[in-house]
């Protein structure tokens, strides 16, 4: 029962174990420890009654090429999920340009819509208007050729808006793909 006094560096070459292994050793077991003059940490302990052996050197390795593996094989997974990332992204792009097209078409078909509801609505209202005023038409016959003037206009107009739907890829029709 020699209670020896050591520094962590002598506790470790005794025991055959590095000086940080000798101080969490003597951490464990509750060894009684002080600072020496020099700042060095002492231990006092019988080195009878300690029971330790070192792990061999092996064993900590193969912790560290388990984890080096599990490291290895997470970098993958995260490689191949950043790269499904960029796909899903590129997906997303090109599905909102066609949809911002998609927008524009529509928004130029609203308003060639509302533009032929407005031709149609003049029209009716000159026919409704038409069976009164031809008490009060000249001889020539002048109101007689207004409804077939804008007859004509409605027609061609109708019809420019059709060339520009087909040369837009819609079938011509509103309302209809």
């Amino acid at each position: 029962m020699a209670i020896d006094t050591l520094t962590y560096a002598e506790l470790g070459a005794r025991l055959t174990i590095s000086p940080m292994a000798a101080r969490s050793l003597a951490k464990r077991l509750g060894l009684p420890r002080f600072l020496s003059h020099d700042g060095k940490a002492l231990v006092h302990v019988d080195l009878a009654e300690i029971r330790h052996t070192p792990r061999a050197p092996g064993h900590r390795e193969a912790g560290n090429v388990a984890l080096t593996a599990k490291i290895a094989t997470m970098q993958t997974e995260i490689a191949r999920l950043e790269a499904a990332a960029g796909r899903h992204r590129a997906d997303f792009e090109r599905e909102r340009e066609r949809a911002d097209r998609l927008m524009v078409e529509l928004l130029q078909a609203n308003a060639q819509t509302t533009a032929a509801k407005e031709a149609t609505a003049r029209l009716e209202g000159f026919l409704r208007s038409s069976g009164r005023m031809e008490d009060a038409i000249n001889s020539r016959g002048v109101a007689a050729r207004r409804p077939g003037n804008l007859a004509a206009d409605l027609v061609a107009a109708d019809r420019k808006a059709v060339r520009e739907q087909s040369t837009s890829g819609n079938s011509g029709l509103p309302g209809k793909s």
